[in-house]
């Protein structure tokens, strides 16, 4: 008979106990939450890669992946007498159900900005959020830039700090634009990184605002300059050239098109 969830996550459960008792793998062994911590953010990482992909056996290989790295950390904290898997599963569980009152209660909210709201305002609410004296508190230091600028604006627009037209927000770019300009004309390298902070900050914002996760359009700009520019490459090749022999205006026009044929 077919092993059903509760079976297969007891067997997996089972075999991580097994690599890290006494008797088990001396790698498993070893590890600690913190030499994990690559491990965690590579296996994230394919998974976000696997997703992109769009094949289904590849992204069920890298949530194991992950999976596993999840079950060690809890593993490792049950050894040491933190907590276990199963207290992992009870909070998670229960942060699911206080945080959705509209399915698991009576509290109406239709769309998802409501949602998103009512999901922060039950989060002040609750046990560890006494010390947050601001919304912005608690994001996290380790997140990408990208994604960071992303949640804090997030936060902010749930408290209603927000453009109520995205011609502001475009006005706003526009202005920071201006004033990169400006800091490169008075030839101010300090004042010109602060103002392309300032700048990517804001395009940031425009993406919030337009419900564009910023760190995945940069992803996609970054694979289509990449296409394009191996097809630059192969050009270069197929001409007999170099990019060392090439001029700058014979680099732009097949630049040109690669952008045609990619």
């Amino acid at each position: 008979m077919p092993k059903n969830q509760k079976e297969r996550f007891e067997e997996l459960a089972n075999v991580i106990a097994t690599l890290r008792s006494e008797n088990g793998c001396p790698w498993d062994l070893a590890q600690t939450h913190e030499t994990l911590k690559p491990t965690l953010i590579e296996e994230t990482y394919e998974v976000v890669e696997a997703i992109d992909a769009a094949i289904p056996a590849k992204l069920k290989e890298e949530l194991g992946d992950l999976l596993l790295n999840v079950m060690l950390q809890a593993q490792i904290a049950a050894d040491n007498q933190h907590f276990t898997i199963g207290d992992v599963i009870e909070i998670i569980t229960e942060k699911l159900i206080r945080r959705h009152p509209h399915v698991f209660g009576d509290v109406a909210a239709d769309d998802t900005d409501t949602v998103a709201k009512n999901w922060e305002a039950i989060k002040r609410q609750e046990r560890g959020y006494e010390d947050r004296h601001s919304v912005l508190d608690g994001v996290p230091d380790a997140l990408p830039s990208l994604q960071k600028a992303q949640k804090l604006q997030r936060r902010a627009a749930a408290v209603g700090f927000d453009w109520e037209e995205i011609a502001e927000v475009v006005a706003k770019v526009d202005e920071e634009v201006a004033e990169v300009k400006a800091s490169l004309k008075a030839n101010e390298p300090d004042a010109t990184e602060m103002e392309l902070g300032d700048l990517l900050f804001t395009v940031v914002n425009l993406c919030r605002f337009m419900n564009i996760q910023a760190e995945e359009a940069l992803r996609q700009a970054n694979r289509k300059f990449t296409a394009r520019f191996k097809w630059m490459e192969a050009e270069i090749e197929r001409r007999g050239t170099s990019f060392e022999d090439a001029d700058l205006a014979e680099l732009d026009a097949i630049w040109e098109a690669a952008k045609r044929h990619v």
